[in-house]
C-alpha cells in the first residue's frame, strides 16, 4: 500500500516539476469575470410552476420544478433553492403513481447535496425495492456508500453496474481509483468518460466532465491540462463558479499570485453564495499578510454558515474554523463527533483527531490516526495532519515516511501549508 502511495506522489512531483512558471493568462478568463444578473427563473420553470396549486398532486410538475430549483442552486449557491427542490421532490414522492423509484433517487441525491447521507441511503434502498431503473439505483447506492465510508459495500455496487460503455460507470470507476490512490488509472477512465460526454453532445455532461477532469489533472500535477479544462468549462458555462475557483487555485497555489487569485474569487462571490469561498479568500489574504481582509472573510463565512438551512453541509469547514480561528475547542470536538456519526470517513476522523490535538489529547488523536487514517486515505491534507500528530507523539520514523509520501503534494496543499510540511 505504501509503495503505491509513494509512486502516486512521486509521479505528481515529477509532473509539477515539469510545469513550473506561469500557466494562466488573464486574457483567457477575464471576460468570464464580468458578472451579469443570474437568471433564477425561465419560461420552462414558469410553465411547470404554474401547474402546481396548493393541493396539487401533479408529480410531473413537482419533478420538473425541482430540477429547475436544483439548477438555480448550482448557479447561485443559494441554499434556499436546494431546500425548495427538496420540498418539491418530497411532494412527488408522496403523490407519485408512476416513476416512484425515480423520484426517490432524485430526493436521495438532494439529500446527498445536503450531507443527509443516512436519509439518502434509506431512499436509495426504497428505490431498489421498487426495482424500476435498477442500474441508476445501484449507481446511487455506490455514491451513498462512498459518502458514508462504507467502501466494501460501495465496491460491490460498482461491480454490479460494470459497463465500460456507460458514462455513469466510467466516472464512478474513476472515483473509485482516486480513492484507491491510483491517479493514472483515474485519469484513464475520466478521459474515456469525457469522450463519451463529448460524443453525446449533452452540454451538461460536458460541463461536468470538463470541470471534474480539470480537478483530477490538478491532483496529478498536470497543471496546464487542469487550466485548459477549466477554461473549456467556462466556454460552455460562462458563470461556472467552480471553474473560476479552480483557476484561482492555480493562480494562487502554482503561480503564487495571491492578488490575482483574490480578484478572481471576489468576482465569484459577488453573485455566488457558497460559504466555503470565503474561507479560501481568508487563506489567500493570510498568505498576503492582509489581516483585515482575512478577518472580514472569516466573518463572512461564519455568518453564512450559521444559516440553519445548511444543516450539516458545512460541519467540516466549521470545525476547522472553530479550531484554527475561533479557538472554541469544545464546540469543535462536539461537532467533530457528530460528523463522525453522520459520516465515518477518514476525513471526518481527521476532524476529530484535530479536535483532540487542540484539547491536548495527543494519545487519542494518535489512536484515531492509526485506526482510521493511515492506510485508509491518500488525501494530502489529511496525511499532513496525521504526520503532525505522529510528531506530537514522538513517532519520527513514521513522520519521515509520510513526509516522503507528501513530497509531491505542494500544489494540492497550497502555499500556506508548505512550511508545515517542511517543518515536520
Amino acid at each position: 500500500m505504501k509503495q503505491i502511495i509513494i509512486l502516486v506522489f512521486a509521479l505528481g512531483m515529477i509532473a509539477c516539476q515539469n510545469q513550473s512558471g506561469t500557466i494562466t493568462n488573464v486574457e483567457d478568463y477575464n471576460a468570464y469575470l464580468v458578472n451579469g444578473p443570474l437568471k433564477t427563473t425561465s419560461k420552462y420553470f414558469e410553465l411547470w410552476n404554474s401547474k402546481i396549486k396548493s393541493d396539487s398532486i401533479q408529480t410531473l410538475s413537482f419533478g420538473n420544478v425541482a430540477n429547475e430549483y436544483n439548477r438555480y442552486f448550482q448557479e447561485t449557491g443559494d441554499i434556499a433553492f436546494l431546500i425548495k427542490a427538496e420540498k418539491s421532490l418530497q411532494k412527488a414522492v408522496e403523490f407519485s403513481q408512476s416513476n416512484k423509484e425515480g423520484y426517490r433517487r432524485a430526493l436521495a441525491r438532494n439529500y446527498i447535496s445536503q450531507h443527509r447521507f443516512k436519509e439518502a441511503l434509506v431512499l436509495a434502498q426504497e428505490a431498489r425495492e421498487l426495482k424500476g431503473g435498477l442500474p441508476e439505483t445501484l449507481s446511487l447506492l455506490f455514491d451513498v456508500h462512498m459518502e458514508l465510508g462504507n467502501y466494501d459495500k460501495a465496491e460491490k455496487y460498482l461491480d454490479s453496474i460494470n459497463n465500460m460503455s456507460d458514462f455513469g460507470y466510467l466516472i464512478r470507476l474513476a472515483k473509485w481509483n482516486d480513492y484507491k490512490g491510483d491517479l493514472n488509472t483515474t485519469l484513464t477512465f475520466m478521459e474515456k468518460a469525457m469522450k463519451k460526454a463529448e460524443s453525446s453532445k449533452n452540454k451538461d455532461l460536458k460541463i461536468w466532465a470538463y470541470s471534474n477532469i480539470a480537478d483530477y489533472y490538478g491532483h496529478a500535477g498536470k497543471i496546464q491540462d487542469s487550466y485548459n479544462y477549466y477554461l473549456k468549462t467556462l466556454e460552455l458555462d460562462n458563470n461556472n463558479a467552480y471553474a473560476k475557483k479552480g483557476i484561482a487555485w492555480i493562480v494562487y497555489s502554482h503561480e503564487k499570485n495571491g492578488k490575482e487569485a483574490m480578484r478572481i474569487l471576489n468576482s465569484v462571490t459577488e453573485n455566488h453564495k457558497s460559504p466555503d469561498y470565503y474561507l479560501l479568500k481568508a487563506e489567500i489574504a493570510e498568505y498576503l499578510n492582509d489581516t483585515a481582509v482575512m478577518n472580514n472573510n472569516l466573518d463572512q463565512y461564519y455568518k453564512l454558515a450559521q444559516n440553519p438551512l445548511y444543516g450539516d453541509m458545512y460541519n467540516g469547514y466549521t470545525i476547522s474554523f472553530l479550531l484554527d480561528h475561533a479557538k472554541e475547542y469544545q464546540r469543535a470536538l462536539r461537532l467533530a463527533q457528530k460528523e463522525v456519526d453522520n459520516r465515518p470517513t477518514p476525513e471526518s476522523y481527521d476532524y476529530l483527531a484535530q479536535a483532540y490535538v487542540q484539547m491536548g489529547e495527543h494519545g487519542k488523536a494518535l489512536d484515531i490516526v492509526d485506526k482510521h487514517i493511515i492506510g485508509e486515505t491518500f488525501e494530502p491534507a489529511i496525511l499532513l495532519n496525521a504526520a503532525k500528530i505522529l510528531k506530537l507523539n514522538n513517532d519520527q520514523e513514521r513522520v519521515v515516511e509520510l513526509k516522503k509520501e507528501l513530497a509531491g503534494a505542494e500544489y494540492e496543499l497550497g502555499p500556506m501549508y508548505i512550511n508545515q510540511l517542511q517543518s515536520l
